[in-house]
């Protein structure tokens, strides 16, 4: 990543001169304490990096601090806002649908606030989706409940046709949540704002679980993903020992890179072998994946396999390629895959084998979030409504380097962080599971 290149300039509506309904002063007995924009977090923390920035006479690229300002664009009281959440389900979209109402309607007293049923095409007339009043009434308890009280949909709308809504509508601030394609869509819809000369803020707040969003170093969901994905891990372990050459086989969710797998399998340190996409195997071969576990039975009796959902796809060559309704690539399932090869190997050896083959994903998706992951949608949901309120828009709220942050969504959208095969994280499940490269050409 080469920080000079990234800007991190906030567009705004304009100037914020409303003297911020948040109440100043003593709250309770706290200061409450507002943000400038002043207020900057470093990119890169590393000293002897900086300090060649600045011997240069560069300043070190930064992000603005999220929170309130002191002055809003806003009038709360003539302001109607609405949320959409978009894409596949995660665990934390009722928290953060909460998080924004609750502050909108109690922090700001703004009393408008409209939930876009089923994504983008909440937009669109013909699809018949009435908007949804959203109230603290109608929120409070929906932390409880896994999915989205909005409901979601995949796919493409006209840009155009969803900002004529937004403008019959009068809405003042969209809240968009989602992946890397909402956000996409999200920043489309700010520049077809831009361009027509409209009042509009949209604040996106990111949501993967399989927390691969660039600049972003830690998505909702995630949290959660990682604790149930362990009690799989678990699961595939017991099932393992229970009997002679037990292997467990789970596969988690991860179409391009393979934190959930990896971090999982340090939470849960039963894992034999761990296959993401970023890190080539061969499956067949003196050092392949079958030659490895066929020792690790001889030796131990039992192994334990996790894979990455997006793991060894180019053993799938004679599939045409397809894309689903957001233009992601249909991936091949490679959980059966290599279940059946593993079946197949020792069918051929003639060699007993007892495997159970473990998919939780949906199961994870649609879960209500942990208490790390709530705690940390309320944080998101809140700092949105800050920005949204002062008028800022083509942003969205990550965190980085233990803060909250203003990040322009040009830095992030179309881009993608993935697991680094010589950083940390992976060598730290090399060494946890003691796996080989698992590669035929791979020096001795």
């Amino acid at each position: 990543m080469n920080n000079k290149t990234i800007e991190t300039r906030i567009q705004t509506l304009g100037e914020a001169k409303i003297p911020s309904p948040i109440l100043t002063g003593e709250h309770e007995g706290i200061e409450h304490r507002f943000i400038n924009d002043e207020d900057q977090i470093l990119i890169n923390i590393n000293r002897s990096d900086t300090e060649t920035l600045l011997s240069q006479g560069i300043s070190p690229p930064s992000f603005e601090v999220a929170g309130p300002r002191r002055t809003v664009y806003f009038d709360p009281s003539k302001l109607r806002c609405a949320i959409a959440t978009c894409g596949g389900l995660c665990p934390g979209l009722n928290d953060i649908i909460r998080a924004i109402v609750l502050e909108l309607f109690y922090r700001y007293h703004v009393k408008n606030v409209y939930g876009v049923r089923h994504g983008l095409e909440g937009f669109i007339p013909e699809y018949n989706h009435d908007f949804l009043d959203l109230t603290p009434a109608r929120v409070t308890t929906i932390m409880n409940m896994g999915g989205s009280i909005l409901g979601s949909s995949r796919g493409a709308q006209d840009i155009d046709r969803v900002v004529d809504c937004l403008e019959v509508n009068n809405i003042g601030i969209l809240f968009m949540v989602g992946g890397d394609g909402t956000l996409m869509a999200a920043s489309k819809i700010a520049d077809t704002i831009i361009q027509r000369g409209l009042k509009i803020s949209v604040v996106g707040i990111p949501k993967t679980i399989d927390n691969d969003i660039f600049l972003i170093s830690r998505s909702f969901g995630f949290d959660t993903a990682v604790d149930v994905a362990r009690l799989a891990i678990q699961s595939a372990h017991n099932e393992a020992i229970s009997y002679p050459n037990g292997v467990g086989l789970i596969k988690l969710m991860g179409r391009h890179s393979g934190f959930i797998a990896a971090t999982a399998a340090l939470a849960q340190q039963d894992a034999n072998f761990v296959l993401i996409p970023e890190v080539d195997f061969d499956i067949d071969g003196p050092k392949g994946l079958l030659a490895a576990l066929e020792a690790r039975l001889s030796n131990r009796g039992h192994a334990v396999i996790v894979v990455a959902e997006g793991a060894g796809q180019k053993f799938f060559t004679n599939v045409g390629e397809q894309r689903d309704a957001s233009g992601n690539i249909r991936l091949n399932d490679i959980g059966p895959f290599l279940r059946d090869a593993i079946k197949a190997h020792f069918e051929k050896k003639n060699l007993p084998l007892n495997i159970k083959y473990i998919d939780p994903s949906y199961m994870i998706r649609s879960l209500p979030a942990n208490g790390n992951d709530s705690v940390f949608c309320g944080f998101l949901g809140r700092d949105a409504v800050h920005a949204g309120m002062a008028g800022k828009t083509k942003l969205i709220i990550g965190h980085w380097n233990n803060h909250f942050v203003h990040l322009p969504m040009a830095a992030t959208v179309g881009k993608r962080k993935q697991v680094r095969p010589r950083g940390k994280l992976w060598t730290t499940v090399l060494e946890s599971t003691g796996q080989p490269l698992m590669k035929n050409d791979a020096p001795e």
